[in-house]
C-alpha cells in the first residue's frame, strides 16, 4: 500500500553507485561490456544518476582499470554519469572522454585519509583544490564524497564538529554537492539528524547534502528515513546491495537501491524508478557475478516470480 507520512519530500533523487562503488569491491574484474550493459539496464529502469566508473590508478582499484574503454560505450545512455577522480591526472583522463560530472573522495578522519589517499586530511584537500577548480572551469558538476562521517574502524566514533569542519572545507573548494558517507555502517538515526543539524548551523543548506549509508548493522533504511525527515532529497544506493569499501574491511554492502525504492514507493515519494525493472537488472547482475543478491527486496520479489 502507498501510505504517505507527513514531513517527507515529494521526490527523491537516487544517486546509483552500483556500477562504481559496487563493482570496485568485487574480487574479480567484471568484463567491460557487462559493466556497460549494467549501466544501460539501470538507466532503462528509470535511474537518472548512475555513477559509471572511477579514474583511479589501476594499481589501487584494478576492478575499474577499464574506465577508458567503458566510458565511451555509455555515450548513448540517457542519464547523468558521474565519475570518481582522485587527482588532476584522473581528472585529465575523465575530461578527455567528455565527462561532465566529477566526484572527489575525501575523509573526515586522519587514519582513513592516510590509508586511502596516503595523505593527511589537509593534504588531501590541497590535492582536490585544483581538481575541483579545473572541473568547474570546464563546466562540470562536482560532488564531494566525505567518508567516515559517523565512525572510523581505527579511530572509533567521529566527533560531529570534526565532520562539519571537513565538509565545509570540501564545499569551500567549490563542490556543488556533498555526500555524507557512513562507510562502516555504524550510524543511527539520532546521530544522522545531529550531523545534519550541525551542518545547517554551520551554513550548509540541506539541498546540497546527499547521504550514503552502509547496512553493516541493518540501519541503512532507518538512517535514510531520518535524513528524509530532515529534508534531504538525494540518497546514494547500490543496485542489488553491491559494494563496500576496499580500504575498510568492516564496510559491508551499500544500501540496496531496491530496498530504498520499496520504502519510498510505500511512502508515496516519487523516484521515477520502475522497481520490477530494477529488480530484474539486479537478478541479471547477480547471475553475472555468480552469487545471489544481498538485497532483501530483490530476494523477495524474485522468489515470488
Amino acid at each position: 500500500m502507498n501510505v504517505p507520512a507527513p514531513g517527507l519530500p515529494a521526490r527523491v533523487r537516487i544517486h546509483e553507485v552500483g556500477a562504481r562503488d559496487g563493482l570496485q569491491n568485487e574480487k574479480t574484474a567484471v568484463p567491460t561490456e557487462v559493466k556497460a550493459e549494467f549501466v544501460r539496464r539501470l538507466a532503462a529502469s528509470g535511474l537518472t544518476t548512475i555513477e559509471a566508473t572511477s579514474f583511479v590508478h589501476p594499481k589501487w582499484v584494478p576492478q575499474l582499470a577499464d574506465a577508458e574503454q567503458l566510458f565511451p560505450l555509455l555515450a548513448d545512455v540517457d542519464a547523468a554519469l558521474p565519475v570518481l577522480v582522485p587527482n588532476e591526472r584522473g581528472l585529465d583522463r575523465a575530461l578527455a572522454l567528455g565527462a561532465t560530472r566529477i566526484a572527489v573522495f575525501g575523509s573526515a578522519t586522519e587514519t582513513f585519509a592516510s590509508r586511502n589517499l596516503n595523505r593527511t586530511v589537509a593534504e588531501s584537500l590541497a590535492m582536490f583544490e585544483p581538481v575541483v577548480a579545473r572541473a568547474r572551469q570546464g563546466g562540470a558538476h562536482v560532488r564531494g564524497y566525505l567518508s567516515m562521517c559517523f565512525g572510523d574502524p581505527w579511530e572509533g566514533a567521529v566527533p560531529v564538529h570534526q565532520v562539519v569542519s571537513v565538509a565545509k572545507a570540501l564545499l569551500d573548494l567549490g563542490c556543488d554537492e556533498l555526500s555524507l558517507g557512513d562507510t562502516i555502517g555504524v550510524a543511527t538515526p539520532g546521530h544522522v539528524q545531529a550531523l545534519l543539524s550541525a551542518l545547517n548551523e554551520a551554513g550548509v543548506t540541506t539541498d546540497r547534502i546527499g547521504v550514503h549509508f552502509h547496512d553493516t548493522y541493518g540501519q541503512a533504511l532507518s538512517n535514510t528515513l531520518a535524513a528524509l525527515q530532515h529534508g534531504v532529497t538525494t540518497v546514494d544506493a547500490s543496485a542489488g546491495g553491491l559494494g563496500g569499501c576496499p580500504y575498510a574491511k568492516s564496510a559491508t554492502g551499500n544500501l540496496a537501491t531496491e530496498d530504498l525504492v520499496w520504502m519510498l514507493d510505500g511512502l508515496g515519494i516519487e523516484t521515477g524508478v520502475d522497481l520490477a525493472a530494477l529488480t530484474a537488472t539486479s537478478v541479471w547482475m547477480a547471475e553475472q557475478l555468480g552469487r545471489p543478491s544481498p538485497s532483501r527486496t530483490v530476494r523477495a520479489l524474485s522468489h515470488k516470480e
